[in-house]
Parts: structure tokens; C-alpha cells; sequence
């Protein structure tokens, strides 16, 4: 019988080699740190997922383009009476309308973004990233819907049809657009930029 100290620590070192305390040690110690510290990390990435850009309400949406035929509205209403103030044709007419359009939205866009203290050539770079294709597509069924609408397009101020064609046109350039704006925001772009400078 032999009840030394040597015997004993090689029967623990027999022992120390077995898979299952290998594994515990593995998890002991700055290592096992590290690795949660990893797990941690990509915790945050799975919380920041909420906040996917994908994720977008169709309220979001629709003030977007609200805020985009607002500046639509004005710009063509404000071209219609100048155009018809100086006598000029259907299609000068329309196309200063257009002109007006874009830079009436752009404009309240800009003045949106420059309220959070943006420089005034990153707050244009803005603008003109957010409200293009919004207002492109808003003008195309804007214009096109006056375009096919019979008597429309020599309508004066001063006739309901002139109105009531303007007012169903944007309605329906609403309904188109919001859509658009919805797909845009949710891949970061069109308001999404703009948002980003209110927060």
C-alpha cells in the first residue's frame, strides 16, 4: 500500500486529460471572456435589427409624400396663373409648372433640413436625394392624368373643371406615390435621408 503524494497527483493527472473538465477549463478564465464579450456584441447587432431599415409604416410613408405634393400643389398652381396671366400655351404652361413643382419641393425640404443646422450644399444634396423620384413620378401622374382628362388642359382659374381635375389628379399621384416613398424608405433612401438629420 502505498499512500505517497507522487501516486496521488498521477492519478489526478490520469484524470485531468478527460474530455469533459478539458471543455469546462475551455469556458474559465480572459479566453471565455473574450468569448461572451463576442456573444455580447452580436447581441447588439440582433437588438439593432429592430431598427432595419426594411421596417417602414405606411404613415411614414404617406407624410412623406404629403410633404412632397405640398410643394407639387404650390408649384403647379402658382405656374398655371403665371402662365395664364402672360397668355402663354398649354405646354409652356405645363412645363413651368413642372419647374415650379420641383423647386417648390425641394425647397421645403431644404428649409426642413437647414433647421437642424445643415450647411446649405449638404442640406441641396439632401433635398435633391430625398424628393426626385417622389416628385418625378408625382408629375408624371400629375400631368398625365390633366393630359388625358377631356377640356382639362384649356380649363382657365376661373373653371370648376380646372380644379376638380387638379384636385383628383393629385389625389391620384398621392395614392401612386406613397408606395414609392414606402419602398424607398425602407432601403434607407428617398426621406430616410432626410430623417436622419431630425434625430
Amino acid at each position: 500500500m502505498n499512500h505517497g503524494r507522487p501516486e496521488a497527483l498521477d492519478q489526478h493527472s490520469e484524470h485531468a486529460p478527460h474530455p469533459g473538465h478539458v471543455d469546462h477549463t475551455g469556458h474559465v478564465g480572459p479566453a471565455a471572456d473574450s468569448d461572451h464579450t463576442g456573444h455580447a456584441g452580436h447581441t447588439g447587432h440582433v437588438d439593432h435589427a429592430g431598427h432595419h431599415p426594411g421596417e417602414v409604416g405606411w404613415a411614414m410613408a404617406a407624410r412623406a409624400t404629403l410633404h412632397c405634393l405640398t410643394g407639387c400643389a404650390i408649384g403647379e398652381i402658382l405656374g398655371m396663373v403665371i402662365g395664364t396671366a402672360l397668355g402663354w400655351g398649354n405646354m409652356a404652361t405645363m412645363v413651368l409648372a413642372i419647374v415650379l413643382a420641383f423647386f417648390f419641393g425641394y425647397t421645403l425640404t431644404l428649409r426642413s433640413i437647414r433647421r437642424a443646422g445643415v450647411d446649405f450644399r449638404t442640406a441641396l444634396r439632401v433635398a435633391l436625394a430625398a424628393d426626385t423620384l417622389s416628385i418625378a413620378v408625382m408629375e408624371l401622374i400629375d400631368n398625365g392624368v390633366i393630359a388625358l382628362w377631356p377640356g382639362a388642359m384649356d380649363a382657365t382659374l376661373a373653371d370648376a373643371l380646372f380644379w376638380g381635375a387638379l384636385v383628383l389628379s393629385l389625389g391620384i399621384a398621392f395614392v401612386v406615390t406613397t408606395p414609392v416613398n414606402k419602398w424607398m424608405i425602407g432601403r434607407g433612401k428617398g426621406h430616410a435621408v432626410v430623417h436622419r438629420y431630425h434625430h
